[in-house]
């Protein structure tokens, strides 16, 4: 078969992008290539599920932009299709007292980054929220959360390929060339063809 675009690699990476190039470009033809005969089968399906809220990463970079703004954008997705999550927060706990200034510079980190609900709590309320947590000084961060990406990509998978996409699992990818260049006037448009070969 011959397409204008494939993405190799079905995890959530591979298809967010693809669902993403697909909605851009709608005219052209995509594939998504999966080596495995799932989706999703291997970081993607057993990672830690957390939505991070943004507070680790430095204020002005585009890890932090991203971070922020993509949580918010998960949870959104989530709620338009149904995805159940658990917004259930996190603390991040100083149990000495010199810990407390690195964890107070985090939390001004996380103001920086325009993370939401951030605050710096006591350890009456660190007992209130997790009884089972000590603690002198916690940063509460209610806005991160946990999900099953493995459900959020197989979500994608359908999204991409209700736009006309194709997956082709068991596709494993062992071998890409240039092709020879394409003339200027070629219906696809595309200057430079690869091709992609698998074992089968």
């Amino acid at each position: 078969s011959s397409f204008d675009v494939a993405v190799v690699g079905a995890g959530i990476v591979g298809l967010a992008a693809a669902r993403e190039l697909i909605q851009r470009h709608p005219t052209l033809s995509f594939a998504v290539l999966e080596k495995e005969k799932e989706l999703a089968h291997h970081q993607s399906g057993h990672n830690s599920g957390v939505i991070h809220s943004g507070i680790y990463y430095t204020p002005g970079s585009l890890k932090a932009k991203l971070c922020v703004q993509g949580a918010a954008l998960c949870y959104q997705y989530c709620d338009q299709k149904g995805i159940p999550y658990k917004q259930c927060g996190k603390l991040i706990v100083a149990v000495e007292h010199e810990e407390i200034p690195r964890l107070k510079a985090l939390y001004e980190r996380g103001l920086q980054n325009n993370v939401p609900g951030l605050k710096l709590i006591g350890a009456k309320e660190i007992q209130e929220k997790e009884p089972f947590c000590r603690g002198l000084m916690a940063l509460d961060s209610p806005y991160t959360g946990i999900v099953d990406y493995k459900q959020v990509a197989q979500s994608y998978a359908e999204d991409f390929q209700e736009a006309g996409g194709t997956i082709l699992t068991d596709f494993e990818v062992t071998n890409m060339e240039m092709a020879k260049e394409s003339s200027p006037d070629s219906e696809d448009g595309l200057k430079y063809p690869v091709i992609v070969r698998n074992k089968k």
